[in-house]
């Protein structure tokens, strides 16, 4: 599936989900019913996937992990914040660097409009 298709159908879910919600839950309820709407629509799914650390030749398992991986394309990290900071931003630009994907979604569902808590990164 075309990159653009699949961020499309990740943001039409998390509009739903907000839409239904409202802000002030926590993190992983938002994810669960992310995961949910995403599996609706027939797209692959990995929930907490693991992101070992590899500097030269050692791998470290770190304990990282990519909130949500939509299609072994897109990289979703999801806050509950007031508002993002440069260590979101960095967070996700990592995670893209150490998985070797392309396109990070980060979404706040803490806003009172979900496009307020957009943020669409290319590595």
């Amino acid at each position: 599936m075309e990159i653009n298709k699949i961020t499309h159908e990740i943001l039409d879910s998390a509009y739903k989900v907000h839409s239904a919600l409202g802000p002030g839950l926590l993190e992983s309820a938002y994810q669960a019913c992310l995961v949910y709407e995403l599996k609706k629509k027939g797209l692959k799914v990995e929930i907490e996937k693991p992101l070992p650390l590899i500097y030269q030749e050692i791998k470290l398992e770190c304990g990282y992990r990519i909130d949500i991986l939509v299609e072994n394309q897109v990289v979703i990290e999801l806050k509950t914040v007031e508002a993002f900071t440069d260590v979101h931003t960095a967070q996700v630009l990592t995670y893209l660097k150490l998985s070797g994907n392309k396109v990070g979604l980060l979404l706040n569902f803490y806003t009172k409009s979900l496009k307020n808590g957009i943020k669409r990164l290319i590595l």
